[in-house]
């Protein structure tokens, strides 16, 4: 399967004699399970994707895992097909030698392709077949063995891989430290409000009977969880597990509520303009139309405005516009941007505009990042202080009042 977790397709199928349902299927994608059931004179109506617990991908029953070979894996297989091709090694060679750098999950699948090449495939068709590459990736593969520049491909696609896979690190980095200063921060809350405040509350309520709203809310909170220790334990335990098999969608949760924050949302944007960027190069260089290139770089744009204006563009491509006018109306792009690619249709270069493009949203991105990542690191420390503030309060009340009443 395709996607970046395993997914089954329940899907249903209409005969010449009527409507037929079937059940669930398992299926390399929804293009690969039309195929099928058009082979059997049967119709794809409908598909849902239903994912599966668990990470990182299943093993099919031929002992491929199933599911999106990871990014690392893919620039390692391009770089080697590159280096490879471009000094004349066969490609069935060269997938051999691809297969020992990847890691043990993706060796059987970039085997078995060289199978499939060796016995007269194609290398699209091969990664087609097997799954674990996007449809861009096996775009820009179908185009460049027409075109006969295979290894150009590999490259650019490489360096596509690479570029993604600095941008994931500089999203990690940057949401590394607030993760973890905000767990131990949790954690320690926690233990103090269950195990300490019961504790103090006990002293406190025998020294001084009447207490501050503050202190008694903080004290009955902590007695009572000290008091169902066993249904907090289990309380906890369920949302660890349900974080681990949900976390996906947790995290695209959290994306799209802290997307909307303005130093947030600005990254998002700049991350997905480099991959935007990125794949518009690789493409139009192995000679994909502009309109088919666009229609397929799209799809990584979350931003509602701009991604329809951009399906807007390829459209007007489609029916014969011209780039440089209809780049105009597309008023998301900032204007240097605009103006960049209007040069560039005019030279006939838009391929190294697009990936001088990526380059610069590259280095913006590092900017940005190491901006939010300031932003954040006093955010989190506050915001520790925060959540600890009124337990030290709810404590610090009432023992100041007795010794004030104990000096008096």
């Amino acid at each position: 399967m395709s996607s970046a977790n395993s997914q089954t397709f329940l899907y249903a199928a209409m005969t010449g004699v009527g409507k037929k349902t079937l059940g669930l299927r398992r299926a390399p994608s929804q293009d690969v399970l039309s195929e099928e059931l058009r082979n059997q004179d049967l119709l794809l109506l409908r598909a849902w994707r239903v994912p599966l617990s668990g990470v990182g991908g299943v093993k099919s029953a031929s002992g491929l895992h199933e599911g999106r070979m990871p990014l690392k894996d893919q620039a390692s297989m391009a770089e080697q097909l590159h280096m490879l091709l471009s000094r004349g090694v066969p490609l069935v060679e060269a997938l051999e030698v691809a297969a020992s750098v990847v890691s043990e999950r993706s060796r059987g699948r970039v085997l078995k392709m060289r199978e499939l090449v060796g016995a007269g495939s194609s290398f699209a068709d091969a990664c087609r077949k097997l799954g674990g590459l996007d449809d861009v990736t096996i775009a820009v593969y179908r185009s460049a063995e027409r075109t006969g520049d295979l290894a150009g491909a590999a490259h650019r696609l490489a360096v596509a891989a690479r570029r993604r896979l600095a941008i994931s690190g500089k999203a990690v980095t940057v949401m590394i430290y607030p993760a973890v200063v905000s767990t131990i921060a949790i954690l320690l809350f926690l233990a103090l409000l269950i195990f300490l405040v019961p504790q103090i509350a006990r002293q406190v309520r025998q020294l001084s009977p009447k207490l501050p709203w503050i202190s008694e809310a903080v004290f009955s909170v902590g007695e009572w969880l000290n008091s169902h220790l066993m249904l907090v334990g289990i309380v906890l335990a369920a949302l660890v597990v349900g974080g681990l098999i949900g976390w996906r969608s947790v995290v695209s949760a959290l994306r799209a509520t802290l997307g909307r924050a303005g130093p947030i949302a600005s990254l998002v944007l700049h991350v997905e303009m480099t991959r935007f960027f990125s794949v518009m190069a690789a493409m139009t260089r192995s000679g994909v139309p502009l309109a088919d290139a666009l229609a397929a770089a799209t799809g990584v744009i979350s931003g509602r405005k701009l991604r329809a204006q951009l399906e807007q563009v390829q459209k007007s491509l489609v029916e014969g516009g011209l780039l440089r006018v209809l780049i105009e109306k597309v008023d998301e792009l900032p204007l240097a941007t605009r103006k960049l690619l209007i040069a560039a249709e005019r030279a006939g270069d838009l391929d190294s505009a697009f990936d001088a493009l990526a380059s610069d949203m590259a280095e913006e991105v590092d900017k940005k990042s190491a901006r939010l990542l300031a932003l954040l690191e006093p955010a989190v420390i506050v915001g520790m202080f925060a959540l600890l503030g009124p337990l030290i309060i709810a404590i610090a009340i009432p023992l100041m009042t007795f010794r004030g009443q104990v000096g008096q």
